[in-house]
């Protein structure tokens, strides 16, 4: 277990949840992980924070009641100045869907979209540094964009955030299945994997467009993908060996993807 941190500009900091039903998100990620909560800012409506033994992990918040909001999970990327980033995310062809705004005396924030349409958040940090707990079953350990392909999004992360990349074939993680030459690349931030960008060409979901996933630790992922069954989610690929280690795709009542990961820590 780590303390929180003020992380380094464009580094994954923080993750979200925006859901339909609140009390019934709760109970589905309780169960699973272990969570419990305590209220959190709510400028944006209803918002809870998921704790593992006292230490912040992750925030759930309610959607508007419509349905053609989806339910995702959502990255914050840390930034000293929320209001620059946006504008110079706005200069790179993004758009920002919400704020600059502050969450009471936790920090200030942005909800934006990338060029490719993925939808990730920005977080300058006061009270609130980000996620006070990692590589422990519940955790949040990576995070991987999913997309067509990688080269044009990346000249966008890499124009904002000043990222390095790695194009590493090994760290494609594509559990057991044999396939080619991946579009996959690692981004680096003083010299240290922060994130991915996958490209799956004609295999990404028209239903979805590109979009991040959150990878969670969990203890048995074969045990973990049991429980998601049980407690009303779906398994989209079942349990299988990865570069990250045990790995599978879930989601959960209402459709919010995620990977479960056993990193043999």
């Amino acid at each position: 277990m780590t303390e929180a941190t003020r992380r380094a500009p464009g580094s994954p900091c923080w993750v979200s949840l925006m859901a339909h039903g609140l009390d019934a998100t709760m109970d589905f990620y309780g169960g699973l992980f272990g969570w419990e909560f305590h209220p959190g800012p709510r400028q944006l409506g209803p918002y809870v924070r998921a704790l593992i033994d006292g230490k912040e992990v992750a925030g759930v918040g309610r959607l508007p009641a419509d349905p053609r909001l989806q339910v995702a999970w959502t990255p914050y990327l840390a930034t000293p100045d929320v209001d620059r980033t946006a504008e110079a995310l706005r200069c790179c062809g993004g758009t920002v869907g919400v704020g600059p705004l502050d969450a009471e005396d936790s920090g200030r924030l942005a909800i934006v979209t990338d060029t490719a349409g993925s939808v990730f958040g920005l977080w300058q940090a006061a009270g609130h540094l980000g996620i006070a707990a990692g590589g422990a079953h519940g955790t949040p350990v990576w995070n991987e964009l999913v997309t067509a392909e990688t080269a044009a999004v990346l000249k966008f992360y890499r124009t904002v955030f000043g990222y390095q990349e790695s194009r590493d074939p090994g760290a494609a993680d594509h559990g057991d299945r044999d396939e080619g030459p991946a579009d996959y690349v690692t981004l680096v931030r003083d010299g240290l994997p922060v994130a991915a960008l996958r490209g799956v060409g004609k295999d990404l979901p028209r239903d979805r467009g590109s979009h991040w996933v959150t990878w969670f630790e969990v203890d048995d992922v074969d045990t973990a993908v049991e429980r998601v069954a049980e407690l009303g989610g779906r398994v989209v690929a079942p349990p299988a060996a990865g570069a990250r280690g045990r790995r599978a795709t879930v989601t959960d009542p209402e459709g919010a993807v995620f990977n479960l990961v056993s990193s043999g820590r």
